[in-house]
């Protein structure tokens, strides 16, 4: 069915109702804008605040949630209904709209530091705005933008996706299951098609289900429900999860080359996870499905429920964002409640904490010199972190002694800025597989430089990635065919033991990190190790660039909601334990009889000399994993050892004690 309906521009007035809302119009061609707000005061109470009105593609949320909101009757979405329906008050409410309006998702066109970053882009290079805004909205305001579209227009503004209640709506209902299956999973950056008057869902596909009733949706709305197996695929979230950008020269002149801003759905299926006996699809994880039969629409009792149902959770990973909309329902004018908003945090920290990593930590002496031996595995279905490439995760660990007294500390942070303590200042740290100082730190992460190498946040200047360390999914390759979009980058590349096992096999989406200690130990002392990987999702590094620009009213608003609370990490793991030190003499990471220099080395080239001017004689040299590097005979008290990759090695000679080696 074929629909056109004309929709009036509302009064400019509300171009400028909130600092926090709004954007400064001073071009007249942004001034037009469409805005589906007609729904009274009244009638958005009833639905909580969701738009129930259409535009040429979409119905609003508020719509979806007279049958799929709560039922009054308590029959419809509750856990464990029977069949006939009965009435359960004291049931589990799986309602999908009120699991969904307070996530990300939903509230993604309301996201304030979205908002300030499309106008940081824009204010960079103006000449581009029309085309930022429009890819930007693809995702973010997808149901005005693709609307828009439809009917005919070049772009769609961000001015429009504000002032309009239906964009507003986020990532709705309609924008998930009105999505086409042709082409999914080959089309990315925004790129989306749809079907009109069709409602997709997961249900009615097997010969001996209950068929689809498509009656009740037909009367109500006029579309028409069938049931779609792409509802339940990965590819399904494929156009918005990997983005592909086009690059500028710092003169804002393109480049003709592109840059892969975030990748997650190419990451999982660069994983165990795509297919075979571990097969997953991303749903999941962030809809996570219960076996408790659900009915799946109010107002109709005689309906069957239907199982298995996936919970619209939507759960993700920024919980920073989550409480910076919990803190603020009123002023951004969000539909959910500060105590869905709490719920929804509650299963994102649960996601973080349960589903994310594990950690390992032991204290190694090596002939008296105790080393911290850090394993992280991962345990998301892409790369951790994934996603927005703000987003960072590092290793802290903290060594005291006897009397509590600090000995080393790596990977500190400042509760009062959010900084990694020593980081204010430095463009980007390297991969690290062995940390010999405290300043250093393990952090995963991916750096975008410029067309200079210079570090970026700009999204539209990045160029290349300096830097990309971030934990690989189980199962990742870099023979796989879209290893060019999910390509570790840096010094993890020459990491021995990064996503590599024993025998240098990929695909353990794991790290090791050996952490030296000072020299000095001790004999008996009692050492007290805490190791904790922390997450976060805006560091304010990151976010600097962008709050540096005043007189914007997005990026002034969001600077005052950022400055609300300290971008707080999540620690996300975390392993403590005390341990004796026993030994005989002061321990050394240079042993007796050998030394050795430069050590560590930056270019792995070292030479060892016999103290005693002895002749060093047999020699082996081994890896972390016991692997024999090189042997060989050595007539002279000198050895010119080449280290091969960044990392820890042991030379075992006749001339001294095992010295160990290490390759930064």
């Amino acid at each position: 069915m074929k629909r056109s309906i004309v929709f009036f521009l509302t009064a400019v007035a509300l171009v400028s109702t909130s600092a926090l809302l709004t954007l400064d119009a001073s071009d007249s061609e942004r001034a037009q804008f469409y805005h589906h707000g007609v729904e009274g005061t009244l009638y958005r109470d009833v639905l909580g605040g969701l738009p129930d009105t259409i535009n040429s593609l979409f119905y609003g949320s508020g719509k979806c949630s007279g049958c799929h909101g709560v039922d009054p009757n308590n029959l419809a979405s509750i856990a464990g209904q029977t069949f006939p329906m009965e009435p359960m008050p004291e049931g589990w409410d799986v309602n999908v709209v009120d699991d969904w309006r307070s996530s990300i998702m939903a509230n993604s066109t309301k996201d304030p530091f979205w908002r300030a970053k499309v106008r940081h882009e824009v204010l960079t290079n103006p000449s581009h705005a029309a085309g930022l805004e429009d890819k930007c909205t693809s995702c973010h305001a997808p149901v005005g933008h693709f609307a828009a579209h439809h009917d005919g227009a070049e772009y769609y503004s961000l001015l429009e996706a504000l002032t309009d209640s239906l964009a507003l709506d986020g990532v709705n209902c309609a924008v998930c299951h009105q999505q086409d299956a042709d082409g999914i999973g080959t089309r990315f950056s925004g790129e989306m098609t749809f079907v009109e008057d069709t409602i997709f869902g997961p249900y009615g596909g097997g010969k001996d289900e209950y068929p689809v009733q498509y009656q009740p949706m037909q009367d109500f709305i006029g579309f028409y429900p069938m049931f779609g197996q792409h509802m339940t695929q990965s590819e399904s979230c494929a156009a918005c999860h990997s983005l592909i950008t086009n690059s500028v020269t710092l003169e804002g002149e393109y480049t003709g080359e592109t840059v892969i801003e975030q990748a997650t759905y190419h990451e999982w299926v660069n994983s165990v996870y795509e297919s075979g006996p571990e097969q997953q699809e991303c749903q999941g994880c962030h809809m996570p499905q219960i076996d408790d039969p659900v009915g799946i629409a109010s107002g109709y009792a005689w309906l069957q429920p239907r199982s298995p149902f996936s919970l619209h959770y939507f759960v993700g990973a920024n919980t920073h964002m989550l409480r910076m909309l919990r803190n603020n329902v009123d002023s951004l004018d969000l539909s959910a409640t500060e105590a869905q908003f709490d719920s929804t945090i509650d299963r994102t920290l649960k996601m973080l904490q349960e589903q994310s990593l594990t950690l390992s930590a032991e204290l190694i002496l090596d002939n008296g010199a105790p080393r911290v031996s850090v394993e992280l595995l991962n345990q998301a279905g892409h790369k951790f972190p994934s996603g927005y490439p703000a987003r960072r995760a590092w290793v802290e660990l903290e060594v005291r002694g006897d009397n509590g007294d600090l000995l080393f500390h790596s990977g500190a942070w400042d509760p009062e800025t959010g900084h990694i303590v020593g980081q204010e200042n430095v463009d980007w740290e390297p991969h690290h597989d062995v940390i010999t100082d405290d300043s250093d730190v393990v952090i995963y992460e991916l750096v975008l430089g410029d067309v200079n190498g210079d570090v970026t946040t700009v999204l539209e200047r990045a160029h290349d990635h300096l830097k990309d360390n971030r934990l690989t999914p189980r199962g990742f390759t870099s023979d796989h065919a879209v290893y060019d979009t999910t390509a570790i980058v840096g010094s993890a590349l020459s990491d021995p033991n990064f996503n590599l096992d024993s025998l240098g096999a990929e695909g353990t989406g794991g790290d090791h990190i050996q952490f030296l200690l000072p020299e000095g130990w001790q004999e008996n002392a009692s050492l007290t190790v805490e190791c904790n990987v922390w997450y976060q999702s805006l560091p304010p590094k990151w976010v600097a660039p962008t709050l540096a620009i005043q007189g914007d009213s997005l990026i002034d608003g969001f600077r005052q909601l950022y400055a609300e609370f300290a971008p707080t990490p999540e620690r996300i793991a975390s392993q403590s334990f005390t341990t004796e030190i026993q030994g005989t003499e002061t321990a050394s990471n240079t042993l007796s009889q050998l030394q050795a220099w430069p050590n560590p080395s930056s270019d792995g080239m070292v030479m060892v000399q016999s103290s005693e001017a002895t002749a060093i004689g047999d020699y082996q040299l081994y890896d972390l994993q016991g692997r024999t590097i090189e042997k060989g005979t050595s007539p002279s008290h000198k050895l010119r050892i080449a280290l091969p990759k960044a990392g820890l090695y042991i030379l075992k000679t006749e001339a001294g004690e095992p010295l160990s080696l290490i390759r930064q």
